[in-house]
């Protein structure tokens, strides 16, 4: 009875864990955006990079084409 009794005590004051604050929740936050900002900037740029390689014109959208053909149907 006794050891069932510690268990519950000891499980309830696990349950009080405290909230983070905002300033823990802003910071974390602010760098899961940078991580996810980082990891766009890395792929936009290896697009480049394959597009350049295969001798398209990266600031033109693939929808539109090259310069002087005509739009898809």
């Amino acid at each position: 009875m006794r050891l069932a009794f510690l268990l519950l005590v000891l499980l309830s004051i696990g349950a009080c864990k405290k909230e983070p604050d905002f300033e823990t929740r802003y910071e974390r936050a602010v760098k899961e955006v940078d991580a996810r900002a980082k990891a766009m900037d890395a792929d936009i740029a290896e697009a480049e990079r394959a597009a350049k390689a295969a001798g398209a014109d990266p600031s033109v959208p693939a929808e539109h084409g090259e310069p002087g053909e005509p739009p898809p149907q």
